[in-house]
């Protein structure tokens, strides 16, 4: 459990960031049939606020942009309201002026526009659009910030990595399957949020993902689920989400996970009895790709540990083929710059003796490329606390704003990491009612910048065998 003292210090740290962010100010237009409606149950006309603006992936030849939208009702309380979705751009270079490229004409409150066909390595001007209004970011620090793409008006594409694609795998993390109330950090407080009755926020936001984690425009190859699958490792969470993850795939071949410390051991083990005993790695073979899988988890607390034979265990099996290519997960983030930037400061990660000894044997295996950790419920790129060619990420959590997973597209000549939102309608819900969470807070928590989110990275993989 995260310290009462260290929360607030963070909380208070954001919240006066924050507020020195000034507000912009929608644009009015006519409203539509819909929001027409809407008001007659009580909004007022011509009061729609186009807000939450969000350049969430960038890839090389695509953007999704996401917005909420809102009006007034006879109170004068901001409730959601339904409004069509509509994004402009044309290249930054040119003269003229942006043109439609996405219109949705179904009423949502809930904005998702994914553009495709763009120019790799280009620079483009946009502008979000809901009933005429045009989406503005919300006042918070990570969008709002000088240089962003929501600040500027201006995002650019990615370059890819050389050579064949080789395959895609889903980076995933905190499910917290069996979780009743989310955005508590103590007991009962804040309030948090609690799904509809009947409805289990977590099996909503699960379902999301893997759905379209086998849709043609994702193709994912295979998923790694690092840690927190459920809420408190009982036997009942354990096999369900086990059913749901083997209802999309084989554990082993098609799907890969590892602990979290909602799975700690305690009495019983049975998250271990479900999937794999407690500090043990697990090793697979993806045509030339290394996954290692580590075990985290402490029996007692919130931090994370290696214990002894398990590192002997990894040094054992990289130094036996050092330059091969391997992706490392494990549920706690390893590095000092991610121990003092999270919340819950360096007790909440993995221990300082344990990050040293894993970050040593990286140094003499160069193929380990990436680490994969959750945790933390963020996505940020943290750097090594040593002089080596890795690259440490911590992914936002599947089951809350914002709600996604990141595709790692590995190429002959590197990869490319790109973060993406769930965008069921459900799942677009769930993501916008809990981007309040922490007093409003969460976006600057756990979204991430823009380049924490969407990156590329060249490498070596010309050994690896294509998987389609």
């Amino acid at each position: 459990m995260v310290s009462t003292r260290l929360r607030a210090v963070w909380l208070v740290n954001v919240t006066m960031g924050t507020a020195a962010v000034a507000a912009g100010a929608p644009v009015l237009a006519r409203p539509t049939a819909a929001l027409r409606q809407f008001n007659s149950a009580g909004g007022q006309r011509d009061s729609i606020v186009a807000s939450d603006l969000e350049v969430v992936t960038v890839t090389d030849r695509s953007v999704v942009v996401t917005w909420t939208t809102r009006a007034r009702d006879r109170t004068g309380r901001l409730r959601n309201a339904p409004a069509d979705t509509e994004v402009r751009l044309t290249p930054a270079d040119s003269r003229g002026p942006t043109r439609v490229h996405y219109l949705d004409s179904n009423p949502t409150p809930y904005h998702y526009a994914e553009i495709e066909g763009l120019e790799p390595g280009r620079s483009y001007r946009f502008a979000a659009y809901s009933n005429g209004h045009r989406a503005v970011p919300a006042r918070t620090l990570v969008t709002r910030r000088a240089g962003t793409p929501e600040s500027t008006g201006v995002f650019t594409t990615l370059r890819p990595p050389p050579g064949q694609l080789v395959c895609t795998i889903a980076l995933a993390n905190d499910v917290h399957y069996g979780e009743h109330t989310s955005g508590l950090l103590v007991a009962g407080l804040p309030t948090g949020f609690r799904h509809d009755a009947g409805v289990s926020y977590p099996e909503t936001m699960l379902g999301a993902m893997l759905d379209e984690l086998r849709r043609p425009d994702r193709a994912v190859d295979h998923l790694i689920v690092s840690g927190d699958l459920t809420d408190s490792g009982t036997l009942e969470q354990s096999q369900g989400i086990r059913a749901r993850l083997d209802a999309w795939g084989e554990l082993g071949r098609d799907y890969f996970v590892c602990r979290g410390n909602h799975e700690a051991p305690r009495r019983n083990d049975y998250w271990g009895s479900v999937f794999h005993p407690h500090q043990r790695l697990t090793e697979q073979d993806l045509g030339g790709l290394r996954l290692i899988g580590l075990d985290t988890t402490r029996r007692f607390g919130s931090g994370g540990t290696l214990e002894g034979h398990q590192l002997r265990h990894l040094r054992h099996l990289l130094m036996a083929e050092p330059d091969r290519p391997t992706l490392v997960f494990g549920h706690h983030p390893v590095t000092s710059a991610a121990a003092v930037s999270n919340p819950g400061g360096p007790g909440f990660v993995l221990d300082r003796m344990s990050a040293a000894a894993l970050q040593h044997i990286y140094r003499d295996a160069p193929g380990v490329f990436l680490h994969h950790a959750g945790h933390t419920h963020r996505t940020r790129r943290t750097m090594a606390d040593t002089e080596i060619d890795v690259e440490f990420l911590e992914v936002a959590a599947v089951k809350e704003y914002p709600g996604g997973y990141m595709l790692l597209r590995i190429y002959t000549g590197g990869y490319m990491a790109n973060f993406y939102k769930t965008r069921s309608e459900p799942a677009r819900h769930w993501s916008t009612r809990t981007r309040r969470q922490y007093f409003g807070l969460q976006p600057d928590h756990a979204l991430g910048s823009i380049t924490d989110r969407n990156h590329v990275v060249l490498r070596d993989f010309s050994g690896m065998k294509p998987l389609r």
